[in-house]
């Protein structure tokens, strides 16, 4: 028999909202090709991802997996935060 191994889903993003309860607001940046004129796009995702502790703040890039549904719109859940925004006074 042969073993299937379950591919997760991982991606990168910028934290642009934190302002709900265990949620952060994740936009996800993508380059597309267009289809007609050739040009490359940037396109970008937003979604809901799952913050256990409330520790990631807005302005953090954050990895993100994908996993079981916590709520209607949320189905993500934050893994790392790959680095910390820039603080200004």
């Amino acid at each position: 028999m042969a073993e299937t191994k379950k591919i997760i889903r991982t991606l990168v993003g910028k934290v642009e909202s934190n302002k709900m309860d265990k949620t952060v607001t994740v936009r996800v940046p993508r380059l597309v090709k267009h289809p007609v004129v050739g040009k490359i796009i940037k396109l970008s995702t937003k979604v809901h991802a799952h913050d256990e502790k409330n520790e990631i703040n807005e302005g953090d890039l954050v990895e993100i997996t994908e996993g079981k549904p916590v709520s209607k719109n949320k189905s993500w859940v934050v893994t790392k935060v790959v680095s910390k925004a820039v603080q200004e006074n």
